[in-house]
């Protein structure tokens, strides 16, 4: 019996030597997790003021996940084959339209998606190009802006779960699309490579779609190209050039830019004398308040513009002849009409038929064939 207790106490010592032993060592620090930095590629010339929020830097992890995302149609909360239970981004935001639905779209005819409802989208679609230098805020209207203290959708993040739940897109909710995207075999790895663990939220979602957007940078036009010195325009686009840049020409500089702001939009709002009544209820004045900001939209980048009709705010001009007779002689003179429309009193700009052909010609130069061809903004080949 006394050999029995013996051992008993030294067991529990050397149990208790263990414990001991275990809790003096320091517990492993975790491992940190890191993605790796992605390198946006800046075309020469171009700003270096990004729009790229601090909780969402760019990763080579974070942008392939946001591809993936972006050209899923499954992204709408459906797992099913049906084309019409599946909508992603792309379904309108089409790659050789420079991310805009054109004027060819199998099924929005007229280049004005419509949701899943058939409810169509309140404003015509703007581009999605060089996003990532636009600091003052998105939409037609200016009504995501981060420094907007009035919403809390303030960023290209919070599109996203916009457009899904939007009537008139996705028209479903940020439930469902998580759900749907959990139970695809490829995206739970995919989000523990961008983000650390396989978790699968709205916010994960926002924010790697929202850094595949900002990757979308067009900057090698012949326009571009000319610029630096690589090419040179013809003597139409160069005439077309001057007219574009000059007052006593066709006055589209002070908002579209020229050599020296090479977005070709200053990312701005303005009246610019398309209409003499106003009717909508979502003009840059239903987000500033402001009654001279009625009919006030976005001056659009003028990139690759030869591809992204139609045009304006409801896409009222369907090719680019049109809009270039409304800035030539349709004016309409309005209290709101923005001065820099320093044409207005005279109805336009007053182009001849030579000078309208040679500004068409300077235009055309701004589109951007790698761009609307380049493999890393198309859809993964994996996807269904």
């Amino acid at each position: 019996m006394e050999n029995k207790i013996k051992k008993y106490i030294s067991l529990c010592f050397g149990i208790l030597i263990s414990m001991l032993v275990l809790l003096s060592c320091d517990p492993p620090e975790p491992v940190e997790f890191k993605a790796t930095p992605y390198q946006l590629q800046i075309p020469k010339y171009f700003p270096t003021n990004l729009n790229i929020p601090d909780d969402n830097p760019m990763t080579v992890e974070g942008v392939k996940l946001g591809r993936y995302l972006f050209y899923d149609g499954r992204l709408r909360g459906y797992l099913g084959t049906e084309p019409d239970s599946l909508m992603s981004c792309a379904t309108c935001h089409i790659q050789e339209h420079g991310f805009e639905c054109g004027l060819n779209h199998p099924r929005y005819t007229d280049g004005r998606p419509f949701g899943v409802n058939g409810k169509k989208t309140h404003h015509s679609m703007l581009p999605l190009c060089n996003l990532v230098f636009n600091n003052n805020g998105y939409l037609w209207n200016g009504f995501i802006y981060k420094e907007n203290p009035n919403v809390s959708r303030r960023n290209l993040e919070n599109i996203v779960s916009m457009a899904i739940v939007a009537e008139d897109e996705m028209n479903t909710t940020i439930e469902r699309a998580v759900n749907a995207i959990k139970k695809i075999d490829i995206y739970p790895p995919m989000f523990k490579a961008a983000f650390g663990t396989e978790e699968v939220t709205i916010d994960r979602i926002e924010k790697a779609i929202a850094q595949f957007i900002r990757t979308l940078i067009s900057g090698n036009s012949k326009f571009d190209r000319y610029i630096r010195g690589e090419e040179q325009l013809t003597p139409d686009e160069l005439a077309g050039f001057v007219l574009f840049t000059t007052e006593e020409g066709a006055d589209c500089f002070h908002c579209h830019g020229s050599d020296g702001n090479l977005l070709m939009t200053t990312n701005s709002f303005y009246n610019n004398a398309l209409d003499s009544v106003f009717t909508d209820t979502q003009d840059r004045s239903s987000v500033t308040g402001n009654s001279f900001d009625v009919g006030t939209y976005r001056a659009p980048t003028l990139r690759n513009i030869g591809v992204t009709a139609p045009y304006m705010y409801d896409g009222r001009f369907k090719t680019l002849d049109e809009v270039i007779n409304f800035y030539s002689e349709g004016l309409n003179a309005t209290p709101y009409v923005h001065p820099l429309m320093h044409k207005i009193a005279d109805g336009g700009a007053l182009l001849t038929p030579k000078e309208k052909r040679q500004l068409k010609a300077f235009l055309l130069t701004l589109t951007d064939d790698d761009f609307l061809t380049n493999p890393n903004f198309s859809k993964p080949r994996d996807l269904p």
